[in-house]
C-alpha cells in the first residue's frame, strides 16, 4: 500500500510536467492530436518562444534574478540578527515578539496588497524595484525568524560566553561565531525564498504594474500567452522556459531543504 501510494503521488505530480515538457516541442496539430505522444518533436516552437516580442526571456530572467538576490540578502540581514536576539533573550517580551512575527505566517500575502499599495504610493515607491523588493522581503521575515530562532536555540550558549570572555561584542559574536553555524537553516530559507519570489505573480503584477516596464518571469509569461491562450505551440514552450531554471535549481538544492528543516530538531 505504501509503495502504491508513493507511485500514485509521483505520477500525479510528474504527469503534468511530462505533458508540459513534451508539448513544448510540438506544433499545434500534434498537440491536439496526441498530447501524450512523442511524435512530431521539433525545436521550432521553443525557438519562437525565445524570440517572442511579448516576452524577452533574457530580460525576464535578469529582473527576476535581481529580485531573488536582493530579497535573500535583505531577508538574511534582517531576520538572522532578530532571531538571534529573540532566541538568546530570557525576557518574556521577546517571546511575545516571536509570537507577533509567527502570526505573520498565517496572513496571506494577497490580503496585504491593498494596504501595501497605499503605503508604497505615500512613500513614492509604487512601481519601483525598491518598493517591490521591500514588500517581498517583508513577506519572508516571519517564517525566516521562526526557523532561525529555533535553530539558534540549539546552538550552545557557551559559545557566546566564550566569545564575550575574549572581548567580542554581541554583534561580532553573532556574525563570526553563531551565523556560520546556521548554514543549513540559511540555505533552506534562501531556497524557499527563491521559489516564492520566482513564482510570485500577483505582487509584481500589482506593485510593479505594466506601466513600469519591469516584467518578472511570471508576469512576462502572462503577457506572452494571454493573447495566444488557444495556441498551445506558444503556451507550452513559454511556460517551459519560465520554470526550467527553477526545476534545475530544485534538483540540485532539494537535499538542503530537508537537512535545513530537520537540523534544528536533531542538533545537540
Amino acid at each position: 500500500m505504501r509503495k502504491t501510494f508513493l507511485w500514485a503521488a509521483a505520477a500525479f505530480m510528474l504527469i503534468p510536467l511530462y505533458v508540459l515538457t513534451v508539448n513544448a516541442f510540438k506544433g499545434q496539430q500534434d498537440i491536439l492530436a496526441n498530447p501524450f505522444g512523442l511524435g512530431g518533436l521539433t525545436l521550432e516552437p521553443l525557438g519562437r518562444a525565445l524570440t517572442n516580442p511579448n516576452f524577452n526571456v533574457a530580460k525576464g530572467y535578469a529582473i527576476t534574478l535581481l529580485f531573488v538576490v536582493a530579497v535573500n540578502v535583505l531577508s538574511v540581514g534582517l531576520a538572522a540578527p532578530a532571531a538571534y536576539v529573540i532566541a538568546r533573550s530570557p525576557k518574556r517580551r521577546f517571546r511575545v515578539l516571536m509570537l507577533f512575527f509567527l502570526a505573520g505566517t498565517f496572513i496571506p500575502g494577497q490580503v496585504l496588497v491593498i494596504p501595501v499599495v497605499y503605503v508604497l504610493k505615500t512613500l513614492g515607491l509604487m512601481g519601483t524595484i525598491r518598493g517591490f523588493v521591500l514588500f517581498e522581503t517583508t513577506l519572508t521575515l516571519p517564517f525566516s525568524i521562526f526557523l532561525y530562532a529555533g535553530y539558534i536555540a540549539t546552538v550552545p550558549a557557551v559559545l557566546d560566553q566564550a566569545a564575550a570572555v575574549d572581548g567580542a561584542g554581541r554583534l561580532r559574536t553573532f556574525w563570526q561565531i553563531v551565523f556560520p553555524l546556521m548554514r543549513p537553516a540559511v540555505a533552506t530559507m534562501i531556497i524557499l525564498n527563491t521559489f516564492s519570489v520566482w513564482n510570485d505573480f500577483v505582487n509584481p503584477q500589482i506593485i510593479l504594474g505594466p506601466g513600469s516596464g519591469l516584467y518578472t518571469v511570471t508576469t512576462g509569461v502572462y503577457a506572452a500567452v494571454s493573447q495566444y491562450s488557444t495556441d498551445y505551440s506558444v503556451v507550452f514552450p513559454t511556460l517551459l522556459l519560465a520554470i526550467a531554471p527553477l526545476l534545475v535549481f530544485f534538483v540540485f538544492m532539494q537535499r538542503h531543504i530537508i537537512s535545513g528543516l530537520t537540523a534544528g530538531a536533531t542538533k545537540g
